[in-house]
């Protein structure tokens, strides 16, 4: 299960997966996951290939349908893996026949791999008590979280040398705003310095500068929503200071 809040990069990280599976996996993606139980089955039996008469379909025509093919993949030396991409939307009982879909196994290993991908609601959805079997069959778990400010920096100038473009173009005021204001989400980074490279080329200017990369947000993301983050920024700067001066003063009484 992978999961992470809006942006942070979790459809990235499914495509690198998938270029980096070995020949002999057959994958079922699934990217619309409001589905129901039995949407969900003919869905894999579409991604996998397989043919099915529709005036049959049933929960067990399906199953059986699936668990030949799974079968037959086993035996040919093929892995079979279903990747469901945004699956904070699936409904429980949805789940739960995933959990199902997961009993098909050899004396050895499961038939069917199954990889869970969304935002930390999925998380919240797993805790429920009827998911309690799927929650325990989960594996391996992952929370991707936002970048540091270190990170977007190193994230910035690695998009910038694969631009063949020079990795000084944004100043440090700038770095430090780019972080300040997009909270390290990647999707966020890459839409505002999109846009603060353009308005830095119509003003002619050779660096992106921090009050260019301000109006760059503003445009994107609203006056309100700047303003708002700046000053989160402000108040942990006026609080750290007020701990400093506690501490100095403490030291300075000794």
């Amino acid at each position: 299960m992978l999961t992470g809040e809006v942006g942070t990069g979790k459809t990235t990280v499914s495509r690198k997966l998938l270029q980096q599976l070995p020949d002999n996996t057959h994958v079922a993606m699934i990217l619309n996951p409001t589905l129901s139980a039995i949407e969900l089955l003919a869905t894999i039996c579409d991604e996998l290939n397989i043919r099915y008469l529709k005036k049959q379909a049933s929960l067990k025509y399906f199953t059986d349908k699936i668990l030949t093919k799974l079968t037959t993949n086993h035996h040919n030396g093929i892995n079979t893996v279903l990747i469901v991409d945004e699956a904070q939307h699936l409904l429980p009982e949805v789940l739960e026949q995933l959990r199902l879909l997961t009993n098909l196994e050899t004396n050895r290993e499961k038939l069917l791999k199954v990889v869970l991908i969304g935002q930390p609601e999925l998380q919240q959805l797993l805790k429920r008590n009827e998911l309690r079997q799927l929650a325990q069959r989960i594996t391996a778990r992952y929370h991707l979280l936002p970048l540091s400010s270190v990170e977007v920096k190193n994230y910035i100038s690695h998009r910038l040398s694969v631009a063949n473009g020079h990795d000084r173009i944004f100043s440090q005021p700038t770095l430090q705003a780019i972080y300040q204001i997009t909270g390290g989400i990647p999707r966020v980074i890459n839409l505002l310095c999109d846009r603060a490279l353009t308005l830095t080329f119509t003003k002619q200017h050779p660096i992106v500068r921090r009050h260019i990369f301000i109006a760059a947000a503003r445009q994107i993301l609203g006056d309100d929503v700047v303003k708002q983050r700046q000053g989160k920024q402000w108040t942990f700067i006026l609080a750290s200071s007020f701990v400093i001066a506690i501490v100095l003063g403490y030291l300075v009484g000794r």
